[in-house]
């Protein structure tokens, strides 16, 4: 037996119809084991074409689904805060509206959760199709690597999340961070002694594109990179070299020609379960120089 779980999305004027509905159905119909409830947060006023797709998956969901229309775009971690706040179950995992889950995701993950406050998992990387894979994100797995590597990157992917509602609630839910959200709450839940599980193997495949690296740097990106350091540092979690040593690496990613970012920095710097390995475009903030093992993969056509 498992516990009930709720399945929580937050959804866009920037999020196109046909991702969001491959999304959905593969976390809902295609799931061997299917969540109890979905969330969804619709972050501001949609389109006609979005907001139908919206009333359309909604209607035809084979499980029950809660709809939090918010007035105005607040950004992701507001949004998902109204979505936790709407969740039934202890037990939430995380979807993105473009990515597509396996089919196996909530069977492998949700009986971990029953020993853990967090449990995350690998993913695949792909561009248009799921067939057409360029790079693969394994996650550490050991609880002392966790810990460890939490002090310079994110070390969960957030797409792949599975927690507890009362573990994320004690430690002040998400907040507004941008583009740091996730990274922020991870790293206040394992500093509150959250129990944490990662899993190698992957269980989503994550839409990537090639502005990836336009879109992860720039003054608004940096400034929000140094208010997380400074959360970092003032809350302990880091210590004075290791604020230095971030603000440096975190931040000198953001500053720098999103071309150098892509051709240079990354190779020099970031960590590879190959040597060899070339890192392909990392579609979140937090995807970083020094963080979990990442591999470029032949692009299948």
């Amino acid at each position: 037996m498992h516990e009930p779980f709720t399945l929580l999305l937050s959804v866009y004027d920037g999020d196109r119809p046909d991702y969001l509905r491959r999304a959905f159905r593969s976390a809902v119909d295609d799931q061997t084991l299917r969540p109890a409830q979905v969330v969804i947060v619709r972050d501001g006023p949609v389109r006609p074409e979005l907001a139908d797709c919206l009333d359309d998956l909604v209607a035809g969901s084979p499980v029950p689904v809660t709809l939090v229309p918010l007035p105005r775009n607040g950004g992701l971690g507001p949004a998902l805060d109204r979505g936790l706040a709407a969740s039934q179950f202890d037990v939430i995992a995380r979807m993105d509206a473009d990515d597509v889950a396996m089919p196996h995701r909530f069977a492998v993950e949700v009986p971990l959760i029953q020993d853990a406050d967090i449990v995350g998992g690998g993913l695949l990387e792909f561009v248009g199709d799921t067939g057409n894979i360029v790079g693969q994100r394994v996650p550490p797995t050991d609880p002392a690597q966790i810990q460890r590597y939490a002090r310079m990157h994110d070390p969960f992917n957030h797409p792949t999340v599975v927690y507890r509602k009362h573990a994320v609630l004690a430690v002040g839910g998400y907040g507004d961070l941008p583009l740091m959200e996730d990274y922020a709450l991870f790293a206040r839940m394992l500093q509150n002694g959250a129990r944490a599980v990662n899993v190698a193997e992957p269980l989503v495949y994550y839409r990537v594109g090639a502005t990836s690296f336009k879109r992860r740097g720039g003054l608004d990106l940096l400034r929000s990179e140094l208010r997380l350091q400074r959360e970092f540092r003032r809350q302990g979690f880091t210590t004075p070299v290791e604020y230095l040593r971030n603000v440096l690496v975190r931040g000198g990613y953001r500053l720098i020609p999103w071309r150098f970012r892509r051709a240079v920095y990354r190779p020099i710097v970031a960590h590879y379960t190959e040597s060899t390995g070339t890192p392909s475009d990392p579609a979140e903030g937090d995807y970083l120089p020094g963080g979990p093992a990442q591999r470029e993969l032949p692009v299948q056509r």
